[in-house]
């Protein structure tokens, strides 16, 4: 229905197309409502187009370029070229088929698309500027799905050679060196990344280990790989300066209160992500932010207006694509009626590092915070026959549980596939397994996955295939 000459009135409107925006209007037209997305670059946000999908492409492409300069096989003897320009073809065409799914979803489930930039002008209202005019749209209900941007630094501000991960991953050819400051996971993803393709890597990371939000027995066996591939790592590292030239750039930054230099093609700056909340007009219809920008969402993902709904990574908590389709999927439900809310106990966190990482729940001391004593079920990926055929058998399965109701609260594993053996893991705590449902769960021979029921023996006090 159109309420003026230039005004459109939707049931509701979703501002920014990324994994949390096409998810939430997908949902709510699925349940009835009339939905336009409003997205200012390409459908499928950060994470489709310069995030999560390309980075894991040139991820497995670096793999499987490492092992085949050298395989991990014994007589198995190969040869590599690399043609990264073919990779980046290859990965961009990743990128575009899962791109053309989003479009092909969002126009199934009959989703206006509009290109253009979202200002918020009224409550209720908010203009949009395409390429070729300006329109308003009149919003029953607002669900804001902005994402997020690198952080830049003062001190070393974006140019030519100092580049954030959108620019970095596309790059036509890989840089023959590379400096890195932020050992967090992006940082460690792409620092990794193109080490293996053939960079000389530096990584400068400002806490005293990389990857700080996880455990230091996590991190140190990725900082392992890194030094077996080349990788040199500064952490109590802080990055001062940089001096550039046509050819290459040099960064200043200080360990232990000691000047220290390294000269590299590029600096990429991974130092984490800025709320997108600025510039949409949201302080002028009185949506509360805290101090970093973020938006203040209650347990429906609720802003203070009530019809103006935020979600993903500009509303507190980790900034991760399937935390923002979930949250996506909640406030969608909660404009139709239901009564859904947010419960993030069971979000996975993974690392696509060299060994990879993932959690789920809480580690040792949270728990042990949380329940007093705890049970705990470590089994190492060495013990078991599929790791080990594999040819890749660093790596443990870690099971924390309450000592006395033996409850699964939380799972830790590094090794590899570790992206996709949490998966058990997180149904199994999300559904109040005990270590024993998960010992008495029969695992397939010879896989990855029995170290899950491996593990729960241990933390039972009756393993099998590690002595006591």
């Amino acid at each position: 229905m159109v309420v003026g000459q230039f005004t459109e009135e939707v049931d509701v409107l979703v501002v920014g197309g990324g994994p949390g925006g096409y998810v939430a209007a997908i949902r709510a037209a699925q349940l009835g409502k009339s939905v336009t997305v409003v997205e200012k670059g390409n459908l499928g946000g950060v994470c489709l187009n310069v995030g999560c999908i390309p980075s894991k492409a040139l991820i497995s492409a670096a793999h499987h370029y490492e092992g085949a300069k050298e395989s991990p096989f014994p007589g198995v003897e190969t040869t590599a070229q690399l043609d990264f320009a073919k990779v980046q073809t290859w990965k961009q065409s990743v990128v575009d088929k899962m791109t053309g799914g989003v479009k092909t979803l969002l126009k199934g489930n009959k989703v206006n698309v509009i290109q253009g930039e979202a200002f918020f002008s009224q409550p209720n209202e908010v203009r949009v500027m395409t390429e070729n005019e300006g329109k308003a749209y009149h919003f029953q209900d607002c669900i804001i799905a902005t994402g997020s941007r690198p952080i830049e630094l003062r001190s070393i501000p974006f140019g030519k050679r100092v580049v954030s991960s959108t620019e970095a991953l596309g790059w036509s050819e890989v840089p023959k060196s590379l400096v890195v400051i932020g050992g967090g996971y992006i940082g460690i993803e792409l620092g990794q990344t193109f080490a293996k393709f053939g960079s000389k890597v530096t990584i400068v990371e400002g806490t005293a280990s990389i990857l700080p939000l996880f455990d230091a027995q996590l991190s140190r066996l990725v900082g392992r790989t890194l030094k077996k591939d080349g990788v040199e790592v500064f952490t109590n590292a802080m990055a001062q300066s940089v001096a550039e030239t046509d050819k290459d750039i040099t960064l200043t930054f200080t360990v232990g209160g000691e000047e220290k230099k390294v000269t590299a093609d590029y600096v990429l700056v991974t130092v984490g992500r800025r709320p997108n909340t600025d510039e949409i007009g949201l302080e002028g219809i009185g949506v509360k932010l805290t101090d970093k920008g973020l938006v203040e969402v209650d347990s429906q993902c609720r802003t203070n207006v009530p019809h103006i709904y935020a979600i993903g990574d500009i509303v507190p908590g980790a900034a991760l694509a399937h935390k923002a389709s979930y949250e996506g999927k909640v406030a969608a439900e909660a404009i139709a009626g239901q009564s859904s809310v947010v419960d993030y106990k069971c979000i996975p966190s993974v690392v696509f590092s060299d060994p990879e990482i993932a959690s789920v729940g809480l580690n040792e001391d949270e728990a042990k915070a949380k329940y007093g004593e705890v049970a705990v079920g470590r089994f190492p990926f060495a013990a078991n026959g599929r790791a080990v055929a594999l040819n890749a058998d660093a790596g443990f399965v870690r099971l924390v549980a309450d000592k006395k109701s033996g409850l699964l609260v939380g799972a830790q594993i590094i090794g590899t596939e570790a992206s996709n053996l949490i998966a058990e893991l997180g149904l199994a705590i999300e559904m109040g397994a005990t270590l024993e449902d998960v010992a008495l769960t029969i695992h397939a021979h010879p896989t990855l996955g029995e170290m899950v029921m491996e593990a729960s023996e241990v933390g039972l006090g009756s393993p099998i295939h590690v002595l006591k």
